[in-house]
């Protein structure tokens, strides 16, 4: 992939500001459980957030491979705060396409900004993947939807400004057609409760259940038609799946450029221990397989740009992007021996971090089934 002068200079300031302000300070955020959003914001002043939203209203108007090159970028040195910006250009893509102009001139600037963090909700106790299954109901009331019922498993569900919500408006045995999306913000006392979960990793991110007890929502909040939320707003997640997959190559590119270096340094026998191929083998093999991915990731990237049909290639990124990385971590934290299994080394914490993306977000085996869909059609689903 040849980068143009902008995007190169793009990447490098983003790369700067991975290893100078994220990477130091990645376990210690990790330690406190805590999304700085000084933190957010100044990668907002960077034009880090939204780049890739339309100028008028915050962003750079940047193309999907450039998205890709900072989410990958940033990463690097922080797994967790790389969701921010992920999760920006999926909401954000989101409300440009689908949302009523006020929400839209409201909310999208201040996502660029980072003045604003927005949980999408999907996940319900019974499911996620699964929309046929969704029991949270809004049920219309004049020109307000009253909602009810629990999500679960919500990044920045304790922490969000907003959350972007699938919620039942037809009847149970509509499935994904009975499905409507809503926007609504969060206010003290409006009959909205949130926890956090202690998780294996992510903490910064805060996963955990958003519970809404009639909340009443204006019927300008929301997205696209009635009854059609789901198949309108998913289409959004091809690109938010892409992403992801260069999130997890960023994290494990880090681990692979210290496991280099310490294979350098380390020596056994009288000699660096990357001279034995036992060591330096099994390295090569994973910096070849994350090149792959990353290709893989931004060819997607590429077709989204084009205009071309991408989800089939979205879904691969999706569930080889956390697979090849956690596999590939793992064996940069083999090679440090006894340094690797200490909390004092980063790796066990970016193996804990890239293994939610193995679940959340869509599990392989339905990013499997995507692709199968994709190939030979609706028979691929039929059971």
């Amino acid at each position: 992939m040849v980068l143009t002068e902008d995007q190169r200079a793009l990447q490098e300031s983003a790369r700067r500001f991975a290893r100078e302000r994220l990477l130091p300070d990645y376990q210690k955020r990790d330690r406190h459980g805590v999304l700085e959003r000084e933190l957010v914001a100044e990668m907002g002043r960077l034009g880090f957030l939204g780049m890739d939203l339309p100028e008028e209203l915050g962003g750079m108007g940047a193309d999907a491979v450039t998205t890709g090159l900072i989410t990958e970028a940033l990463a690097y040195g922080d797994f967790n705060v790389s969701a921010v910006p992920v999760g920006i250009s999926l909401t954000g893509a989101i409300l440009m396409r689908h949302a009523e102009g006020a929400v839209r001139r409201e909310w999208v600037p201040r996502m660029c900004r980072g003045d604003a963090v927005v949980a999408i909700c999907l996940t319900e106790p019974r499911g996620g993947s699964d929309a046929g299954n969704l029991q949270l109901r809004a049920r219309k009331d004049g020109d307000h939807y009253v909602v009810h019922g629990e999500k679960t498993s919500i990044t920045f569900a304790d922490r969000a400004d907003a959350y972007l919500i699938f919620a039942r408006t037809g009847a149970p045995d509509e499935g994904a057609r009975g499905v409507s999306a809503f926007f609504i913000p969060y206010a003290e006392g409006a009959g909205i409760a949130r926890t956090k979960f202690d998780d294996v990793g992510s903490a910064v991110i805060g996963r955990g259940s958003v519970f809404f007890d009639d909340v009443r929502v204006p019927a300008s909040h929301r997205l696209g038609d009635e009854g059609k939320g789901f198949t309108q707003v998913m289409q959004g997640f091809d690109y938010s799946r892409a992403l992801i997959g260069l999130q997890c190559v960023g994290a494990a590119q880090a681990s692979l450029d210290e496991a280099w270096a310490y294979a350098k340094e380390r020596e056994a026998f009288g000699r660096p221990i990357g001279q034995f191929q036992g060591v330096s083998f099994p390295l090569a093999e994973y910096e070849s397989h994350i090149a792959a991915v990353r290709q893989l990731c931004y060819h997607a990237l590429a077709l989204r740009d084009a205009g071309q049909p991408h989800t089939a290639e979205a879904a691969m990124c999706k569930w080889m992007g956390p697979k090849i990385a956690f596999d590939t971590i793992h064996q940069c934290l083999l090679t440090f021996g006894h340094y690797g299994w200490s909390k004092d080394l980063p790796h066990q914490q970016r193996l804990r971090d890239v293994m939610g993306l193995e679940i959340g977000d869509g599990t392989a085996q339905v990013m499997k089934l995507i692709i199968a869909r994709e190939r030979i059609g609706r028979v691929a689903v039929q059971y």
